[in-house]
């Protein structure tokens, strides 16, 4: 027992100090800006804060007034739900079939694989939100193309049934994340499968959805998760690109534009941190529900060896 008193006692030596240096300003950085205003939210979410006077304890209050009382939590979740629903099922299945296009062997494919990447580089920029508020504006390029036809535009961003799918073709235009981790998986599948599929004469729909599915299931799941927290989180388009914060009728009234509203045009801080905390559990059980349900449809090979056993 003296022993290990003494080994738990012992200074660090030089090179384990060093190491406590070298990780220190992340460290710092961690306890500071991430940690520390975790736990400010959840002691505001309890509160009644405007930045102007000091938190005043309300309890459960924030919580009772979200789910019983405030109609626009509702409308902006319900959105928000729309949007989730209908974008990433786009932007998964758009941003597989590119990679599916650019994981051959063509001369200039490195050339065509980082053009199409580029423009998720700048895709939840200001300037490309306010470029897409003008290509879908009354004036816009989309409604020149419409009129060389003989069709009449409208107004896509000022409409409520139109607004939304403004911001879905946004969201799916920044697909290069997606398809470069979709790529990297399309290159780990061993061409020995399509082989022995196409001898045993398996067309290419077939070997797309007895092989490359399947053995792409754990990239697909990783995609998805990844496109759902990002979707929750949407905000930028959707405050820039529709004419006022929620567009025509609340029809894009995010939850990410509600909350930032609440906290700094109402400076209802306490309020804000509860609605945070609130996105918080519901992106956190989806992607609970996303886990539990991929053992029915997500296939390893480490399943196979195991099955083989």
């Amino acid at each position: 027992m003296e022993r290990r008193r003494e080994v738990r006692s012992k200074p660090l030596n030089s090179t384990q100090l060093a190491g406590y240096i070298f990780i220190s300003p992340w460290l710092i950085g961690f306890l500071v800006l991430t940690l520390w205003p975790i736990g400010q939210s959840f002691f505001l979410a309890f509160t009644e804060y405007s930045l102007l006077s000091d938190p005043v304890w309300t309890g459960m209050d924030n919580y009772k007034r979200i789910f019983m009382e405030d109609e626009t939590f509702v409308k902006s979740l319900t959105v928000t739900f729309t949007y989730v629903a209908v974008s990433v099922p786009i932007r998964l299945i758009f941003s597989l079939l590119v990679a599916m296009l650019l994981v051959r062997s063509v001369r200039g494919m490195n050339f065509y694989r980082t053009a199409i990447y580029f423009p998720s580089l700048i895709g939840g920029s200001i300037a490309v939100s306010v470029l897409w508020r003008n290509i879908f504006g009354i004036d816009g390029f989309i409604n020149v193309i419409l009129s060389w036809f003989g069709i009449a535009g409208r107004g896509w961003i000022s409409h409520p049934d139109t607004a939304l799918w403004t911001l879905v073709v946004l969201n799916a235009w920044q697909f290069g994340s997606m398809m470069v981790i979709f790529l990297a998986g399309l290159k780990q599948i061993p061409q020995e499968l399509y082989e022995a599929a196409a001898v045993d004469g398996a067309r290419k729909v077939q070997r797309f959805f007895r092989i490359t599915l399947p053995m792409l299931s754990p990239v697909i799941l990783f995609n998805i998760i990844l496109g759902v927290i990002n979707a929750f989180q949407m905000f930028t388009p959707a405050y820039i690109v529709t004419p006022r914060p929620g567009g025509p009728m609340q029809s894009t009234y995010m939850y990410a534009v509600f909350l930032y509203e609440k906290a700094f045009k109402h400076f209802q801080m306490g309020y804000a941190s509860a609605l945070a905390w609130v996105l918080l559990v519901i992106v956190a059980a989806l992607t609970a529900l996303n886990f539990y349900a991929s053992r029915y449809w997500v296939f390893y090979e480490s399943d196979s060896e195991q099955g083989g056993r």
